[in-house]
């Protein structure tokens, strides 16, 4: 139930994304949702992808700092309060959200979005048990 995030540091300088893509798109990576955070002097491109080892070594061998984490992909409610639901259950549990961001594709009549939380495993039990979809890496890798 959990999925495999890669996340690569980046230079805060025009081009570095556009090459990172490259280098992805050469090893036949395919991209299946991201997230960019930035400061003045670096970037966290944070990727899922359909093949985290080889897009994890491509990146090393072409000079970039490459991480490895372990994120969850919720089916959550597309309608307004559908967030607020996830959250709420969440917060009654005391587990902190430390960062989410939306997944491109679309599930059903549900938005899928990925997070990271403080306490992954005990975030997963409270929101199976609530009765959230929470989707094994091999779906979202395939979407």
């Amino acid at each position: 139930m959990k999925v495999e995030q890669i996340s690569v540091f980046l230079e805060n300088k025009s081009g570095r994304l556009a090459e990172v893509t490259n280098i992805l798109s050469r090893a036949g990576v395919n991209i299946r949702a991201l997230s960019l955070a930035d400061t003045a002097d670096f970037g966290i491109l944070r990727l899922i992808v359909n093949q985290g080892d080889l897009a994890k070594q491509v990146m090393k061998e072409n000079g970039f700092t490459v991480g490895k984490t372990e994120v969850v992909a919720l089916e959550v409610p597309d309608r307004p309060g559908g967030l607020a639901e996830i959250l709420k259950i969440l917060h009654e549990a005391g587990i902190n959200v430390e960062y989410m961001y939306a997944f491109v594709q679309r599930s059903g009549d549900n938005a899928v979005i990925i997070f990271r939380f403080d306490e992954l495993d005990k975030a997963i039990s409270v929101l199976t048990s609530a009765g959230v979809r929470v989707l094994r890496g091999e779906e979202v890798y395939s979407m």
